[in-house]
């Protein structure tokens, strides 16, 4: 242990009486009216301070000029050491920085903005250039080729890429070309699985349109299918009036766009009244003649009523 580090942490003297020194340093590195009333100060080691100031910055809200002054050994004179704003106990700070691969979201991509792909993306695997071995699991693979000698095919060696000319159909260069291997890297297995839980996730069976929906995909006529593994359980809307037209859907999925959805019934029409209580009987003032029993008679003359 050095000599330097036994000392005592007690603040220097002529370093700790330097605040004017400090408040003047503070000024010139920021705005004016920022620097603030003196908070303290803290000895870094010997004849080395270190002065803190309030930040009146309203953006900087708890922040801290930070000013450090030394004095050399036997000297009487304070020099400025470095001048630096940092964080106080309760300061107001950034969010920790994420990396933009992690900050990316699905549909944060614009018109002319480019998406690099990690050279490890889990989601994604060699594809055959006819040079390698292909993958155990590749169409290409030795299962292939047996296959292609029994059914005496042709193997067309070099990348398909690489051909002057067409391959021929029946080959494995073929094969891969028909299959998209012929690309640089091809969906993984792993990249097959999130993709479907992800569209199962937005257009599956669990969600409340697919819950409320007469029937599912598998039978309405505005499928339409895909190729590969992915076939086995998913589809494209072709409704222009569902809310999945366009999406990849789940066959377990539905809406009430369903091309077999029944018609909607007829309302029912009620039976007409025994009695119709909306009609208006016609009722004379004056009977008929020949309404009654009684016949009536001419009118008698009028009774003298004693009126002048």
């Amino acid at each position: 242990m050095s000599a330097a580090t036994t000392r005592s942490r007690t603040p220097d003297r002529l370093c700790a009486e330097a605040v004017d020194l400090a408040r003047a340093a503070a000024e010139e590195a920021a705005a004016p009216g920022v620097v603030g009333e003196h908070v303290g100060l803290v000895s870094e080691g010997d004849r080395v301070v270190t002065h803190y100031f309030e930040c009146k910055d309203f953006g900087y809200r708890g922040w801290r000029w930070a000013v450090t002054v030394a004095r050399a050994s036997r000297a009487k004179i304070v020099t400025l050491d470095e001048t630096v704003l940092l964080p106080g106990t309760d300061a107001l700070l950034a969010p920790e920085w994420v990396p933009w691969s992690e900050r990316l979201r699905p549909g944060d991509m614009g018109p002319g903005d480019l998406l690099p792909t990690d050279a490890e993306d889990l989601r994604l695997e060699p594809g055959f250039s006819g040079e390698d071995e292909p993958a155990p699991n590749s169409a290409v693979s030795q299962d292939m080729a047996e296959l292609v000698e029994a059914e005496d095919a042709e193997v067309t060696g070099g990348s398909p890429a690489d051909l002057p000319f067409a391959p021929r159909r029946g080959s494995i260069a073929a094969v891969a070309e028909e299959l998209g291997l012929r690309r640089a890297r091809v969906l993984s297995r792993y990249g097959l699985h999130v993709a479907a839980d992800r569209w199962e996730e937005s257009y599956g069976p669990k969600t409340a349109m697919a819950q409320a929906a007469p029937a599912s995909c598998v039978s309405c006529g505005f499928l339409n299918p895909i190729g590969g593994s992915l076939g086995q359980a998913f589809g494209v809307c072709a409704n222009e009036f569902s809310p999945a037209d366009g999406r990849v859907v789940a066959l377990s999925y539905g809406c009430g766009g369903h091309s077999e959805a029944a018609v909607m019934p007829t309302p029912p029409r009620p039976a007409p009244p025994v009695i119709d209580e909306t009609r208006v009987d016609p009722f004379p003032l004056r009977p008929a003649p020949d309404s009654g029993s009684v016949s009536i008679a001419p009118d008698e003359p009028s009774s003298e009523l004693g009126h002048s």
